[in-house]
């Protein structure tokens, strides 16, 4: 049975205390993304120096060994470890989600996987039998690592991209046209891009290690800076990847949300100023670079990284899944159900504190079924401090219409009895968790709020007219 046609699930839920749900997720992709988009790039770099070494060019065959020990140290050890973290805390935060994604691409999934195996075993084998085999082997064995790590990407890029535009796939198109999705094309040109210049940028920095004289490296770099070289496409596979997006999502991106547009205002700089100096310095004038200026641009394309994949994420608000799972982990047409029975009627799951009457213990398991994965109460984005402005009505006004609060955010999955309980946590927070506490509420203010969540309907922003 899918995730999807079951009954609405609840999932033991792992408390990361301040640190928000999704910059915990956030924080580990974001140096898996960059240690495996290095891998991709490190791989084609070698089987390109390679070739060179076996025409003569001894210093690049010297590059070959040095380089790929510290592929393989970083790559297969650091990239292993953050990959399988950052799947073991996803899961942990959007079950569901991941449920859905196997259940529907569980075969091109563990196509990925076999991709992924050749390359470990490729890679392991060159580093561990490479000095032993003829030139003709080392090529292909090489060829073999640059294309597994590549076909990885691949795979793995098509079931992401599918999170943000399920195009057709919405209307029955089956695995493939969830697979080839809108931004398939442009995300995969995009990510081969990022790595052929990430695995430059360490090129440079591990020519700068080497015991050889100022003009070798010289003409090392040169070799290795043409890599980078597409990265003055960046700017044409970023309107490309835009043009692509659902309309509601590219407004969120260009001045919809001012955190988005400064991550990409982030990405979009750190990527100029790489791609200025590769082209212009590089490239063109055949600057030499140092290991210090090399390490810099490679700070920055950290950087320029972390803020695509936050622009990446941010993009899909409020789902996980468009059109299929709010980030919530509900689906919207579970929303007028909950709307009746409650937000948390079927949750199965104690509470880790205690709290002084059933309301506000009602409130703490409705901000863990509906807040939790973007907010905490006192840390990262923190539902104190957003909200310690406003009056108790505002307060539950713009919960119960909270689509239209913030359109990036799905629509309120509960009953008035729901948004008044949050409100009241709220309170009791702000409060400083007296020991004793009175609740404010009343009958009308219960038929104002169920009011208030008749007027916002249960559509998300995109929909509300």
């Amino acid at each position: 049975m899918s995730p999807l046609d079951s009954t609405i699930p609840y999932y033991p839920v792992n408390d990361f205390g301040p640190l928000m749900k999704g910059l915990v997720i956030g924080g580990v992709g974001i140096l898996h993304v960059f240690l495996a988009q290095f891998a991709i790039g490190g791989g084609m770099l070698l089987w390109y120096f390679e070739r060179l070494g076996q025409r003569g060019h001894q210093d690049a065959r010297t590059f070959v060994d040095g380089y790929f020990k510290v592929l393989v140290l970083i790559s297969f050890v650091v990239g292993a470890l953050t990959g399988v973290a950052m799947w073991f805390t996803t899961i942990q935060v959007g079950a569901r989600t991941i449920g859905l994604m196997i259940d529907e691409f569980h075969w091109l999934w563990a196509t990925e996987w076999v991709w992924f195996a050749v390359e470990i075993v490729s890679g392991y084998a060159f580093y561990r039998y490479g000095p032993r085999l003829s030139d003709r082997a080392r090529l292909q064995l090489l060829a073999l690592y640059a294309l597994a790590s590549w076909l990885s990407l691949f795979w793995i890029n098509g079931i992401l991209s599918w999170q943000l535009t399920p195009g057709a796939w919405l209307d029955g198109g089956g695995v493939w046209a969830g697979f080839f999705n809108a931004s398939f094309w442009p995300s995969l040109v995009f990510r081969t891009a990022v790595a052929c210049t990430l695995a430059a940028l360490v090129g440079c920095i591990i020519i700068n290690t080497m015991d050889l004289a100022r003009e070798q490296k010289a003409a090392l770099i040169r070799r290795a800076s043409r890599f980078a070289a597409p990265i003055a496409l960046m700017p044409v596979l970023a309107l490309w990847f835009f043009a692509v997006l659902p309309e509601d999502s590219r407004s969120w991106l260009l001045g919809g949300s001012m955190p988005m547009l400064m991550f990409v205002g982030v990405a979009a700089g750190a990527s100029f100023l790489i791609g200025g100096y590769v082209v212009v310095g590089l490239i063109l004038k055949r600057l030499f670079i140092n290991g210090a200026t090399a390490t810099l641009l490679l700070g920055l394309a950290f950087g320029a990284t972390a803020a695509g994949e936050f622009v990446r994420e941010g993009a899909r608000k409020p789902y996980t899944v468009r059109g299929v799972l709010y980030s919530t982990s509900i689906r919207p047409t579970e929303v007028a159900a909950l709307r009746a029975r409650g937000a948390t009627a079927d949750d199965p799951y104690p509470l880790q504190a205690t709290y002084p009457t059933a309301q506000l213990t009602r409130g703490a398991k409705v901000e863990r079924a509906l807040c939790d994965a973007c907010h905490t109460m006192r840390g990262a984005n923190a539902l104190v401090e957003l909200s310690h402005t406003w009056t108790d009505d505002q307060l539950r006004l713009n919960l119960a219409k909270l689509q239209r609060t913030k359109g990036f955010m799905p629509p309120f999955a509960g009953n008035a009895e729901d948004v008044e309980a949050l409100v009241q946590l709220l309170r009791w927070e702000r409060g400083k968790r007296a020991a004793s506490f009175a609740p404010t509420s009343s009958p009308e203010t219960l038929a104002q709020i169920a009011r208030w969540l008749d007027e916002a309907g249960t559509e998300p922003a995109g929909a509300v007219q």
